[in-house]
């Protein structure tokens, strides 16, 4: 099994990360606000993109951007470094000529290594988005990574950490069923058109156009993967014990309570989040490549 792809691909989602976070805390606050049958996130904070990232600065300020980010990157390290490794591990599994590739080949080969890697790093995400969403007092409570790690576990348990593995693991195999093949087949349609060979304006467009395929295929995922996450359920409680019951449930509560267009919000932000990141990590993993 080859090593480098592992290697560059957790160095290069590292970089991406922590380059585009705060646009990730503000999706997810988005993302996780209006929910009729979720009082602690009921209300309408912000108006959109710009309106959250300068009411987060004001009142949180800088450092609730970026809450998170250490469980972020942990995630990162362990996510990105499985998803690519296992990606080309897989295509060289199905085929040890990297000629025939096929459209087909890759997207089974990306969405296997997607759903495998998220699983695996799932209690990242849980701490993650959690940190992302609270804001003021319960903001105060989550900023520690051990801290919110141990209350989950002692209120949620083992489960707690693997809340939402299963709308995560459908998300990761649809982005990356949708971005890996996306990219290698826009890069080889470049490449065979004759007008760019394998230079960095070849990897920004196919990284470009890749990010924003992968934007509008997941986005309903993303939204029921944020909600199902950042409810909490708790042992020792008299009310009910969750607000969804399944990423299913979510998927029919959301659109009877808020209506299909809810699964969509963040959309702009989601971009802008997935369109970056895209383009940072392919840039840096094509020139990992090229060093060494």
């Amino acid at each position: 099994m080859a090593v480098k792809p592992f290697v560059f691909g957790g160095l290069a989602s590292l970089t991406a990360e922590f380059g585009t976070f705060p646009i990730d805390t503000t999706k997810t606050r988005l993302q996780v606000q209006g929910q009729v049958m979720d009082l602690s996130c009921s209300q309408l904070r912000y108006r959109g993109m710009v309106h959250a990232i300068f009411r987060i600065y004001q009142e949180e300020g800088l450092l609730a951007l970026y809450s998170g980010i250490a469980p972020a990157l942990l995630r990162q390290a362990s996510y990105g470094t499985l998803k690519i490794g296992l990606y080309h591990y897989i295509k060289r599994a199905m085929d040890p000529d990297p000629q025939n590739e096929t459209l087909l080949k890759n997207v089974v080969a990306g969405m296997a290594s997607g759903a495998m890697a998220s699983s695996i790093a799932n209690p990242t995400d849980v701490l993650k988005v959690r940190m992302q969403a609270a804001s003021s007092e319960a903001y105060a409570a989550r900023r520690s990574c051990v801290h919110l790690f141990s209350h989950i576990y002692r209120e949620e348990g083992v489960r707690g950490l693997y809340r939402g593995v299963v709308p995560t693991a459908q998300r990761a195999a649809g982005v990356a069923g949708v971005l890996l093949p996306s990219y290698d087949f826009f890069k080889r349609l470049l490449q065979d058109s004759g007008h760019l060979g394998d230079t960095t304006l070849t990897h920004f467009l196919s990284s470009f156009l890749a990010g924003l395929l992968g934007t509008m295929a997941t986005n309903p995922l993303d939204v029921i993967k944020s909600r199902m996450m950042n409810q909490s359920v708790l042992k020792k409680s008299s009310t009910p014990a969750h607000i969804y019951t399944s990423s299913f449930n979510c998927f029919l509560t959301t659109l009877r309570t808020e209506g299909p267009l809810a699964f969509y919000k963040g959309f702009i932000p989601s971009y802008l989040r997935l369109g970056p990141w895209n383009i940072i990590f392919f840039i840096t993993y094509e020139k990992l490549k090229v060093l060494f």
